[in-house]
């Protein structure tokens, strides 16, 4: 097989880096559910104090609603600036004790989330957000390996990446 049409990656393109920064204060924590946070962007870039906390308050607003389903659940959410001023919102959380579940959100910095609907194959995660995936996930393996207590949970919690993708 001829692999010179495979791949789809531009000759042009230019691969750069990201940082990958957990967040503790801005977990998104409610009554019955603890997501961590991270914030994926280019080094230069910033997310505004107010713009993370209104994408913050959006979470909470759809959870209380329940048009996100997150009741009972552990994980993590990915706030990652595209360029200037896009974003995906990407809530993970952990289901039947090993599956990733995910909800994904994009706007415009100043703009309204909207939902991503997932029904085909499609983009479900960039090569920047798997490096907080993959941490996550080797994360929540270690947590299946304990004996799930409270203490354990607390660790998982305070188990977190930072560092570059």
């Amino acid at each position: 097989m001829n692999l010179d049409a495979l791949g789809d990656v531009p000759a042009d393109y230019k691969h750069y880096e990201k940082q990958i920064t957990p967040l503790p204060e801005s977990d998104l924590v409610t009554d019955d559910a603890y997501l961590k946070w991270y914030e994926i962007r280019e080094g230069h870039r910033t997310v505004p104090d107010a713009w993370r906390a209104s994408s913050l308050e959006f979470l909470r607003a759809e959870a209380a609603s329940g048009a996100l389903p997150i009741s009972g659940d552990l994980g993590f959410v990915v706030h990652h600036l595209c360029g200037e001023s896009f974003y995906f919102l990407i809530v993970w959380t952990w289901r039947n004790a090993n599956e990733a579940w995910s909800t994904v959100y994009v706007a415009n910095e100043g703009e309204a989330y909207q939902v991503l609907p997932l029904k085909h194959h499609k983009e479900v995660a960039c090569v920047w957000e798997f490096g907080a995936v993959a941490y996550e996930m080797n994360a929540w393996s270690r947590f299946l390996r304990t004996a799930r207590d409270e203490a354990a949970k607390q660790a998982y919690l305070d188990d977190r990446y930072t560092g570059p993708c």
